[in-house]
């Protein structure tokens, strides 16, 4: 997950934190940082490069079965019929 996120979205819940608390937000931040980045990962996200990755295989994947029913349908209409 990105880091930079992370700790974006943990300096955001800190200023929503009222003034007299914030004396305490280093702490504040880190616990917020550590909260999302356990969430986060129980969620099993995958970066956007390895999504868009699986994607591409998933297209190569398409489209060599498309090739390979194409090619039975063509072997099969060759074939002689049996009664």
């Amino acid at each position: 997950m990105d880091t930079k996120l992370i700790e974006e979205l943990a300096r955001k819940l800190v200023a929503s934190v009222p003034p007299g608390v914030r004396a305490l937000q280093a702490d504040m931040e880190q616990n917020f940082r550590a909260l999302l980045e356990g969430g986060l990962a129980r969620m099993n996200l995958v970066t956007r490069e390895e999504f868009d990755v699986q994607q591409r295989v998933l297209e190569r994947s398409r489209e060599k079965l498309q090739a390979l029913e194409a090619r039975i349908a063509e072997l099969e209409s060759r074939a002689p019929r049996s009664h």
